[in-house]
């Protein structure tokens, strides 16, 4: 393992997560090697750029771009930027990028992303969960978007720790990268709690973007979507509870009072459906509602958006 204020850190899925957090990271003087599929003539071209409401212009123009894992060397953090929907087919990449010891951060949204995951891992390795609260896209090749926010809370899953304290003295780690690269950072005690907590926004905001052909700005001007998108939010909190994860009080509310203040947002399964990509239903939709099931609660306004929304992928 390298010095541990400077890892060697690789980024896996170099889209609007993988690139923006890539990008932070090695303007703060992280060596960080990117791995790209179809943007890298791109990228290796021209760079990174994000244009960003927050910091302005960000240009990456020299950076290590790579096409093939097996040219990259062994990294020490590796922040998986993809969506779910490739989990099984990314592993073995992780494993051969993986320096020994290293830390893969899956910044992720949904519940249950690192147990499928986990038996497919080497189990020398240690796995974290990231969870990213930025409103972001990508426009086109090596150029992000940047609207509003960036913070990314860590957790540790699983690895070769023999205690609660040493798991969370990595996540711990993590969270100081980020902090270093400008962008606030949270090591959190519960992984599992805090993917309750990104849910009561994602379940709601995600699919009814795709169902009602709408942004943020406009579901929560219309008194009827923001009354609808709010009661889905005390279902995933009931939920939560039900699985043994109390949010705290008020917590939907505050994420109303959050959305008001942001710029109009298409989240990302908006784009991934317009773009006819695979939805993350597995990690979103059914794997909470399968734990709220188990734990014999029932969340049917939830249950009806999976519904629909599995109906518009199939279709």
């Amino acid at each position: 393992m390298q010095d541990c204020k400077r890892p060697r850190i690789g980024i896996i899925g170099t889209g609007a997560i993988g690139g923006f957090y890539g990008l932070m990271l090695a303007r703060a003087g992280f060596e960080v090697h990117f791995l790209l599929r179809s943007d890298y003539a791109a990228v290796a071209e021209h760079g990174l750029r994000v244009n960003s409401a927050v910091y302005g212009t960000l240009q990456l123009s020299r950076l290590h771009a790579w096409q093939r894992v097996e040219q990259m060397p062994a990294c020490d953090w590796l922040l998986v930027g993809s969506k779910t929907t490739g989990n099984a087919e990314l592993a073995p990449l992780i494993g051969q990028l993986a320096a020994p010891g290293a830390r893969v951060v899956l910044l992720q949204n949904g519940l249950a992303v690192e147990e499928r995951l986990r038996p497919l891992l080497p189990d020398g390795l240690h796995l974290l969960g990231g969870l990213c609260f930025i409103c972001v896209n990508r426009s086109a090749a090596g150029v992000i978007e940047h609207q509003a926010l960036g913070a990314v809370n860590l957790g540790y899953h699983s690895g070769p720790c023999s205690s609660e304290a040493q798991g969370q003295a990595i996540a711990e780690e993590g969270a100081a990268l980020f902090r270093a690269a400008g962008l606030e950072s949270t090591a959190m005690a519960n992984l599992q709690q805090a993917r309750w907590q990104k849910l009561v926004w994602n379940v709601p905001y995600n699919g009814l973007a795709v169902l009602l052909n709408a942004g943020t700005r406009r579901l929560m001007g219309n008194a009827e979507s923001r009354a609808l998108i709010h009661a889905i939010m005390l279902e995933v909190v009931e939920g939560a509870a039900a699985c043994g994860h109390a949010l705290p009080a008020g917590y939907a509310e505050q994420l109303l009072a959050v959305t008001d203040g942001m710029p109009d947002y298409l989240p990302s399964m908006y784009n991934d459906f317009a773009l006819q990509r695979p939805l993350e239903l597995e990690a979103i939709y059914a794997a909470p509602l399968a734990a709220a099931s188990e734990a014999g609660c029932e969340l049917p306004k939830m249950r009806m958006l999976h519904q629909a929304l599995c109906f518009l992928e199939r279709g």
